[in-house]
């Protein structure tokens, strides 16, 4: 049984990334926690008088989380039919980063859903940074982050960029092969590089790649680039008509300390396909 949690915000976008993970994961047995956070209580900062006040705002935030989380359990149970789903709510007075650790650890979770604002203006300050900021503090558990207004329908390929300066491990690239698995896709691995010369580590780490992707169908490709790996990616996936995208959290720390650009949180503010951020490994 596949354990994937929900933190929703009840927005559009937070509803769309439930869809997105019950469609994705439509023959798999899973377990979906649906996840809502309110602000911790600061009332021990304050005095009597401004406690009582906050005290009525934090209780009508808890009645408001767990009355939308009844809606969201009504409606799954309503009109998600399929017997591979089940579905449970937590309502918690936390942050969010703070609410998903707690919870990604008791439950035991595989994979994170998320729904991304986008970039354009405010949204990308505000909506986009609780994205990065799951990204940055749960560096153990799989995250998939879903555009707004994305429509999934079908899996039929996936980007797997890599330079392939480091091992991967067999455990790590689960998440990518299963999905590979359940939907017959390809795995495209991509070679980004301004030049495709590999040393001895590469050329090794490229053999361990292929044998850990064995059972799956994947083709290699190379994608140079000058300045800017994530609109390189973004293209790429555009051209090839990808569904999804999926990166290695840990690894791009090189790319981001040569070029100084920070490739994981581009990808999570600009995709316009799900981006599937796996485990960081030592």
């Amino acid at each position: 049984m596949k354990k994937i949690l929900l933190p929703t915000d009840f927005s559009d976008n937070a509803w769309n990334a439930i869809f997105t993970a019950v469609k994705l994961y439509a023959e798999i047995p899973c377990y979906f926690y649906v996840l809502h956070a309110y602000e911790p209580s600061t009332l021990n900062l304050l005095d009597a008088k401004s406690q009582q006040r906050l005290g009525v705002i934090y209780d009508s935030l808890k009645q408001y989380s767990e009355q939308q989380l009844a809606k969201v359990l009504d409606y799954m149970n309503e009109n998600h039919k399929n017997s591979n789903h089940s579905f449970e709510t937590i309502s918690k007075s936390d942050t969010l980063v703070e609410a998903i650790k707690e919870e990604v650890s008791k439950k035991d979770i595989d994979l994170i859903v998320m729904g991304t604002q986008g970039a354009t203006s405010a949204k990308e300050i505000f909506m986009g940074s609780q994205t990065v900021k799951v990204l940055k503090n749960l560096k153990k558990c799989p995250i998939l982050a879903i555009p707004a207004d994305y429509n999934f329908q079908v899996l039929r390929s996936m980007v797997f960029p890599t330079d392939f300066t480091r091992k991967y491990e067999k455990s790590e690239l689960l998440p990518l092969t299963h999905l590979a698995t359940q939907w017959k896709a390809e795995i495209k691995v991509v070679h980004v590089a301004v030049e495709f010369l590999l040393n001895d580590t590469q050329k090794a780490n490229m053999k361990i790649l292929e044998d850990r992707l064995r059972e799956s169908h994947f083709s290699y490709h190379q994608l140079p680039f000058d300045t800017n790996i994530s609109s390189s990616i973004e293209h790429y996936v555009m051209e090839t008509r990808a569904e999804l995208i999926c990166m290695v959290r840990h690894h791009h720390g090189l790319w981001e300390r040569f070029i100084k650009e920070a490739v994981i949180k581009k990808m999570a503010f600009h995709s316009k396909v799900p981006v599937l951020f796996l485990s960081e490994h030592p």
